[in-house]
């Protein structure tokens, strides 16, 4: 395989099996701009408008419709169409009045799925890594390569640290106020974001603790009683009593 990162073009032959593209039409493909989402993990604009929307035929075309700002994501208008749209990020069509989140689905890997207006308010964000900055505030490092600042009035007692790395916040875009917080923890919805259950939702029953906490071996039980597992890593809690975020007919 031809080597994904360091280089300004990308070979459809070196791209993500997940991408909508046909490997053998032509030589190249636009390749994602830095940013957000990691390539292995994110669409450009321009593959969404034209393969999956189907909004565009060429490419000059759906460069044009994000060029003239007819594309937002979480809430902010993109005109970059290298620009990397991942996991859990809105996607909002203004002159169509549609808005979609993107979700991982079986097989797929990743799916438009459509929502509501009022849904694409708000958007789902892992904690990756947290860190204590200079004045005893807790800075949280999340999925989408966002960072919020919890303010913490006594740094010897900071009551306000509740959260931990694998933790899921609710929060408004593109405002980024936390408006909601779901541990990680047995009880909590998830759903599987990578591996052979991708896709997947279900309830965590049990996590067997390893020597690298993302390596955890994570059980989960879907809506019909059958258990599965991958590692926690791959998981992403989308909810305590129920999800937070609608999902594909039977998933949940």
């Amino acid at each position: 395989m031809g080597k994904m990162g360091g280089r300004r073009h990308l070979t459809r032959f070196a791209a993500p099996a997940f991408w909508p593209i046909l490997k053998k039409e032509y030589h190249w493909v636009v390749k994602p701009s830095p940013g957000p989402h990691p390539l292995e993990r994110s669409l450009p604009l321009l593959i969404i408008v034209r393969e999956i929307l189907g909004l565009a035929k060429t490419s000059r075309e759906a460069r044009k419709i994000i060029a003239e700002g007819h594309i937002k994501v979480d809430g902010r208008v993109r005109r970059n169409y290298k620009y990397p749209v991942g996991l859990m990020d809105v996607l909002e069509i203004t002159k169509l009045d549609k808005w979609f989140r993107i979700i991982p689905y079986p097989v797929k890997f990743f799916k438009l799925h459509e929502i509501s207006k009022d849904e694409a308010k708000y958007k789902l964000v892992r904690i990756e890594n947290k860190t204590t900055v200079k004045g005893g505030h807790i800075q949280l490092n999340l999925h989408d390569g966002r960072n919020i600042l919890i303010r913490v009035s006594d740094p010897t007692n900071p009551e306000e640290d509740v959260y931990e790395t694998f933790d899921t916040l609710k929060i408004t875009v593109p405002e980024q106020e936390i408006i909601g917080h779901y541990k990680f923890e047995e009880g909590a919805i998830a759903i599987v974001v990578d591996g052979r259950n991708v896709g997947r939702v279900g309830r965590i029953v049990g996590i067997t603790k390893m020597m690298k906490k993302r390596m955890n071996i994570v059980t989960l039980e879907d809506k019909n009683g059958n258990k599965f597992q991958t590692i926690q890593d791959y998981i992403f809690v989308i909810g305590k009593e129920n999800p937070e975020i609608s999902l594909p007919e039977g998933a949940w």
